[in-house]
């Protein structure tokens, strides 16, 4: 057989085999570990709120998922490729360094935004001796991840809870001055969305939930 036995192609084939199970696994990664889950949700139940069903369309709500997502993590992966990216591709630090540095600002970006009841209930479900004071060297990552996860999930809620409230008050308005007017026979949906569209436009809708939403992560 044909082998190698230098140690130099050995490492260089393990590298990347490595890479490309990392990047096999990169669209999990940017979901799971990243802002992008929170804001899938908001602007999803906005366009449920505008009742607009497929506008925007699924691809164009992602696509500003995905860009909004950069944009939140941009300091996050700065950090990553100064500190571990750059230096393991200069043969400074070996693979494990650059991995743990790699995740240092990931945790801390999770960790931030994770509460501290979902963290122990994973801690507790992980038989992982209850911590006092929480720190984020004392949770591993099999913990806050998940815990990450269920966090943005309830807060993508709440905000998409409070976009609908105004919306709901246009459809009872519409609704009620259609049963009023004996109108009854007329869907209140058809009259309220143009109504729901145009109060949308004119707070500057987009602007607000954009802002909103970024700035639920300073």
């Amino acid at each position: 057989m044909n082998g190698t036995t230098d140690p130099g192609n050995l490492s260089s084939t393990v590298e990347i085999i490595l890479l490309f199970t990392v990047l096999s696994l990169l669209p999990t990664i940017i979901i799971m570990m990243t802002s992008f889950t929170r804001i899938i949700i908001v602007l999803s139940f906005l366009r449920n709120a505008l009742a607009t069903q497929q506008n925007p369309p699924t691809q164009v709500l992602i696509g500003l998922a995905l860009f909004l997502t950069f944009f939140i993590m941009a300091p996050v992966g700065t950090e990553i490729y100064d500190n571990a990216l750059n230096p393991y591709f200069n043969q400074q630090i070996s693979q494990e360094e650059a991995f743990e540095k790699g995740m240092k600002p990931v945790r801390n970006f999770m960790f931030r935004q994770t509460r501290k009841k979902d963290i122990l209930l994973f801690t507790e479900i992980a038989k992982i001796e209850k911590i006092d004071d929480l720190k984020l060297e004392d949770v591993p990552n099999r913990v806050l991840i998940p815990a990450f996860l269920i966090s943005e999930l309830k807060t993508g809620f709440q905000m998409g809870f409070v976009l609908f409230i105004p919306f709901i008050i246009v459809d009872m308005v519409v609704a009620s001055t259609l049963m009023s007017m004996g109108m009854m026979m007329l869907p209140p949906v058809m009259i309220s969305l143009p109504f729901k569209v145009l109060l949308f436009i004119l707070v500057d809708g987009w602007n607000l939930v954009v802002k909103s939403i970024v700035l639920g992560f300073k």
